[in-house]
């Protein structure tokens, strides 16, 4: 950066927007969960199929919860300038 030019001001806030659908926090929580299980149920021998089940209930389960703390969020973004 050069003496002449002032460093950059604070970004602005992003404009608000609704939270993202059910069925996009379940996709995310179920790719997650399954994430975090496929080494562990491949480690104790349990078959795919298992760890997808139990990946999508996981998901379904979790869903509710991450799209409240997305509402949550959404709700304390600063308000764009129009």
């Amino acid at each position: 950066m050069t003496p002449e030019q002032e460093p950059p001001s604070e970004a602005p806030p992003l404009p608000r927007r609704p939270p993202r659908s059910i069925w996009i926090h379940i996709g995310i929580d179920f790719l997650i969960a399954f994430l975090a299980l496929v080494f562990l149920f491949w480690v104790l021998g349990l078959p795919l199929w298992l760890t997808i089940v139990v990946a999508w209930i996981a998901g379904i389960a979790a869903a509710p919860f991450t799209r409240r703390a997305e509402e949550r969020a959404l709700a304390e973004r600063p308000e764009a300038p129009t």
